[in-house]
């Protein structure tokens, strides 16, 4: 079945293989002017053909090197090399076979994401459960998914645990666990046990579904690599004319003109370049990084400067504990389980971080008794029979009768950007808590990769106070830094770079104009706003600042190995037709050797699937703990020996 399926989707070479064999009969049992005529006639027939093609595509406004072949063809016809017309014949016809297995080949991971995208539901109704199609499933729904199924829709697990495996979407190859209450993302895979979800999100609307949007995109793109083939397609044609031109005039024989044009048909042009940058996007979805187009792996490649937004892209985005000042014989752990108690109440983020402080400590919270809130000043309640008081300076010393310069005193012993909480208990100053927004572990390796491949013009553009964002920067070795920024102020200072192109990453909504207004947006997709997504050229699906280095090795690895398919191509032609030029080679080998020529162009285009020697290896490739990736700056080959070392 696959075999009649193949033959009925190219049918030319179905025709010239058997026009071959024919032909080898009735040259082995009847003279040898059946085969020719036959051959012959086959081979006139294909350059008829493909000269409508060539018309056709000259009416668009597209320039090919199909009049190569057809001269290659007619000419070897004339001169009676017509098993040479065949072996062009079927390098025409088979090229477009060997295209579409190479091309198969190269986005093998990108078709993956397609064909993985879930089409039923099983929505539980009552007793009963329904399969219904995908489409059908509408937030608030309970969906029952099975063992090993793909999680449909965006949902809130019901039961008690999950481990799910998120490597379509993330890239990370260990399975994640989730609690009840927890977030499970479309596309994630259930792992050995059924579990419920209350859909959050219909399937259009769900992650998954977003990311297949993308890759569609991105499977449907065409690169300048690819635009640039066409631009050298007219200058190598007139060129090849030439050779075979002046081969035709030295010899005083046409034969020599054929036996330059059956090598003067470069298939690199034409298939090398987007194989590259198709493996190259593939690859780069495997790594959890989905390129919206074959432009921006060239973009990435060239990147001059790198742009980076502070909140929720070189830092995590929520504030968290980092230290904890107690005053007038009050312990810490004290301090830190009464403010905990009380905040457990409220749903502000700095109270949400005292409370995760406390339990990450393994500090029991009391109930509270009595919570409220005080507005525009904190929280209050009593614990263990205690009054406890939590929030701003100016509240917490009315409560304590104590002065503001006092409490003042405590971010004395802080960095900037550093929040505080202050504490009363029974009326006592007790202290403060000191929380800030900490920045990823990744973030100092991430700059330290992009230097290392050549980008050393780096700048955080941040909405943040200037003290604040300058004390984050030169924590991760950043020295150009601007704070104070509005979103207009980063479209502007994306602009001004004099180095280009600029890559900008970032991750909220205010993002998304600088995101745009940059030669390459990169957007944290899966924890970001799908509005930056939607501007950006480049989604990380995985909340790891590090894969922006990764996507710009992919994108250099990737275009210098079009490049270099590009020119092995043609500078192996060029060789062929000097050879040619000589008259050493029969016009039979020469097609045969064209062959060759074009094979091995295309496997080195698939070489882009591999990582390159000089390629910044996935944080979770390393194999080791967090503490090493800002310290460790080796290439992909030697970050696991650095790693290890450094431990």
């Amino acid at each position: 079945m696959k075999a009649m399926t193949w033959w009925r989707t190219y049918p030319w070479v179905g025709a010239t293989i058997a026009v071959g064999v024919i032909g080898l009969i009735l040259a082995w049992l009847a003279p040898p002017i059946y085969a020719q005529v036959l051959v012959s006639a086959f081979a006139l027939i294909v350059a008829a053909d493909q000269l409508r093609d060539m018309i056709a595509d000259l009416r668009s406004g597209a320039w090919g090197i199909d009049i190569l072949a057809i001269v290659a063809i007619c000419a070897t016809v004339a001169v009676g090399e017509y098993w040479a017309a065949l072996v062009v014949c079927l390098m025409l016809s088979g090229g477009e076979a060997l295209e579409d297995y190479a091309s198969a080949r190269a986005r093998s991971e990108l078709t993956g994401v397609l064909e993985r995208a879930p089409s039923r539901a099983h929505v539980v109704d009552g007793d009963e459960v329904r399969t219904v199609a995908i489409g059908e499933v509408a937030a608030g729904d309970v969906l029952l998914i099975r063992p090993s199924e793909i999680v449909p829709v965006d949902g809130e697990l019901l039961d008690a645990r999950a481990s799910v495996d998120e490597s379509s979407l993330t890239g990370e190859s260990l399975p994640v666990s989730h609690a009840r209450g927890e977030e499970i993302m479309s596309g994630s895979i259930n792992g050995s046990s059924a579990i419920h979800v209350r859909a959050l999100a219909s399937a259009a609307d769900s992650k998954y579904q977003q990311i297949v949007a993308l890759v569609q995109e991105a499977a449907a793109s065409r690169s300048p690599m690819v635009r640039l083939a066409d631009r050298i397609a007219l200058p190598f044609t007139i060129f090849a004319l030439a050779v075979a031109g002046i081969g035709w005039w030295i010899s005083g024989e046409p034969l020599r003109a054929a036996q330059v044009l059956v090598v003067a048909t470069p298939c690199p042009l034409l298939i090398a370049a987007p194989v590259a940058f198709m493996a190259g996007m593939s690859r780069a979805a495997r790594a959890g990084i989905i390129v919206k187009d074959g432009g921006t792996i060239e973009r990435l490649s060239r990147i001059a400067t790198a742009a980076f937004d502070k909140t929720g892209t070189l830092t995590r985005g929520t504030p968290a504990v980092v230290a904890v000042q107690s005053e007038n014989g009050i312990r810490e752990t004290d301090l830190l389980a009464a403010a905990g108690a009380v905040e457990d109440y409220s749903t502000h983020p700095l109270a949400r971080a005292i409370v995760a402080a406390a339990r990450k400590r393994g500090i029991e919270l009391e109930r509270a008794t009595d919570a409220s809130e005080v507005v525009a000043a904190g929280f209050e309640g009593r614990v263990a029979g205690r009054h406890v008081a939590v929030g701003k300076a100016s509240w917490i010393a009315e409560v304590a009768h104590v002065s503001d310069a006092e409490l003042e005193r405590a971010r004395e012993h802080v960095q900037p950007g550093v929040s505080l909480v202050y504490v009363a208990i029974d009326g006592t100053y007790a202290g403060a808590i000191a929380l800030a927004d900490q920045y990823r572990p990744e973030a100092t390796r991430t700059i330290a990769e992009l230097r290392r491949l050549g980008i050393d013009n780096v700048l955080m553009l941040s909405g943040d106070t200037p003290a604040t964002a300058r004390y984050i920067g030169a924590e991760l070795g950043i020295t150009d830094v601007q704070g104070g920024l509005l979103p207009e102020d980063k479209v502007a200072a994306v602009t001004r770079a004099s180095a280009r192109p600029v890559m900008m990453v970032g991750d909220g909504v205010n993002d998304a104009p600088v995101l745009a207004a940059a030669d390459v947006g990169v957007a944290m997709g899966i924890t970001g706003s799908a509005a930056a997504a939607d501007s950006a050229d480049v989604v990380l699906m995985k909340d790891d600042v590090h894969r922006a280095a990764v996507a710009v090795g992919i994108g250099q690895h990737t275009t210098r190995v079009a490049l270099q398919a590009i020119g092995i191509g043609v500078a192996l032609s060029v060789v062929l037709m000097g050879i040619a030029l000589t008259g050493v080679m029969p016009a039979i080998v020469g097609a045969g050797a064209q062959e060759l020529v074009d094979l091995a162009c295309i496997l080195w285009a698939l070489r882009a699937m591999k990582p390159g020697r000089h390629e910044p290896a996935l944080s979770e490739d390393l194999d080791a703990d967090a503490e090493c990736f800002p310290r460790c700056t080796l290439p992909a080959s030697e970050a696991r020996d650095c790693c290890t070392v450094q431990r």
